[in-house]
């Protein structure tokens, strides 16, 4: 069975996400999307909050499910016995540094990181520009699934 995690802080939700996710299913068999927790950071929504925006948006897909975790990812890898790691890419900056991360996880484990591009019409999507969209008034309802859209 080929078990991927798709960790983030997923904070919110955004259609980026969706989209990777989303072209992630036909690849797998199970998707676990793993809300990680860093008490070190602050965050706009809440974790129960983040964690239902992913639930409602993929009720309706069995393959997704979505947990919390705290630690190195691939350690819950190890834990949920996937092995692979879903993450998407965006731009060259982005790919410089999961590159990194990737070569880090495959040498203190056999856990291998799948990459897939965003969509050409979500690129430009990150949760840290939707964040700030929010708080400064403007129509982030274009850069998130529905589930995050009636929540504010």
């Amino acid at each position: 069975m080929k078990k991927a995690i798709f960790p983030g802080s997923f904070d919110p939700l955004t259609l980026g996400h969706e989209d990777i996710i989303k072209r992630a299913i036909p690849l797998f068999d199970e998707i676990v999307i793993a809300i990680g927790i860093n008490s070190e950071k602050k965050y706009m929504f809440s974790l129960d909050e983040r964690k239902q925006f992913i639930e409602e948006t993929f009720k309706n897909e069995p393959k997704v499910s979505v947990i919390t975790y705290e630690g190195l990812t691939i350690d819950l890898c190890q834990k949920l016995k996937a092995d692979f790691i879903l993450r998407g890419l965006r731009n060259p900056a982005d790919f410089e540094f999961e590159k990194a991360i990737a070569h880090t996880n495959r040498k203190l484990s056999k856990i291998e990181t799948v990459f897939l591009l965003t969509a050409a019409g979500t690129s430009y999507i990150s949760s840290s520009i939707v964040r700030d969209v929010i708080r400064n008034g403007g129509e982030y309802k274009l850069l998130v699934p529905a589930a995050v859209r009636v929540k504010m």
